[in-house]
């Protein structure tokens, strides 16, 4: 008790003052106003009880839940660990009986596709035509290592980093001389392909540059699905020399891209270069 007050302490430590009853009840003024604040209470002091403060409530609840939480997991473990293990089925397979008697026959290139193209490719290319000259440029083996057919482009230093990440695997030719200024040259290039399908992307590539030359005519070639065969009747020239025609054809099946080109100092026909085509085609 304190002066003329006494405390009530409440929960968490709020505290509700009120005033001490006194014996004898204060006589209302005649006015009718409630009494005037004494000397020593302030103008403005409360007259309710001060709100209650939160926080301490909230972290008890808090702690609980999470030891219950604790608790159910340590006795959930508890309760497991007490349990007869579940017998999980065996991973081993019965054994199987092998069959008796002598395997299957190989599979016939004609039913294997990679029978062919596994082998030796120089098989696969068209015999040079009687009467025809060996090409004095033409590897005498008819194998190009990646070196070689690298150097067959414009940019050789360009082109056989290109090679190694395109699965470059290996490439054949054959080429031949017939009369004095005409020459045939035909390759097969071959590649992994473990990542892409590089035999059509170069032979796309093939018929984008064929395209770009100009007074170039074009035909599909039969027996492919986009391969192309085209003549070219702009010559190249250049002084004292005989004028250079060409043609040219692409077409890719499988794994290997088959490129054709044939040069000559007169006007080469359609049926000249879809002839060679269709024939290197069907030999794939």
């Amino acid at each position: 008790m304190r002066g003329s007050e006494s405390a009530l302490h409440l929960l968490w430590g709020d505290v509700l003052e009120v005033p001490e009853a006194s014996g004898t009840p204060e006589r209302p003024s005649a006015s009718g106003d409630a009494p005037a604040a004494g000397p020593g209470t302030p103008p403005d002091a409360p007259s309710g009880p001060r709100p209650r403060r939160r926080g301490r409530t909230t972290l008890i609840v808090a702690t609980a839940a999470v030891l219950g939480l604790v608790a159910g997991t340590c006795a959930g473990f508890l309760v497991q660990a007490h349990r007869a293990p579940t017998k999980l089925p065996s991973l081993s397979q019965p054994a199987v009986t092998r069959a008796e008697g002598p395997g299957p026959d190989p599979l016939s290139a004609a039913q294997d596709h990679r029978v062919k193209t596994d082998g030796d490719l120089r098989k696969l290319l068209i015999a040079r035509p009687k009467g025809a000259r060996e090409a004095h440029w033409a590897d005498k083996d008819g194998w190009l290592d990646l070196a070689d057919y690298a150097e067959s482009y414009e940019k050789p230093a360009d082109a056989f980093p290109d090679l190694i990440s395109d699965q470059f695997r290996r490439a054949v030719v054959v080429g031949w001389d017939q009369g004095s200024a005409s020459t045939v040259e035909i390759r097969l290039v071959q590649f992994r392909q473990e990542d892409g399908l590089e035999a059509a992307e170069y032979a796309e590539g093939g018929y984008y540059w064929a395209e770009k030359e100009g007074g170039t005519r074009s035909w599909p070639v039969p027996g492919t699905g986009d391969g192309m065969a085209y003549v070219h009747t702009r010559p190249d020239t250049e002084p004292g020399y005989l004028p250079v025609y060409s043609a040219e054809a692409h077409a890719w099946r499988g794994d290997i891209a088959m490129e054709i080109w044939v040069y000559d100092s007169k006007p080469i026909s359609k049926d000249r270069i879809m002839d060679l085509a269709e024939r290197q085609v069907g030999r794939l």
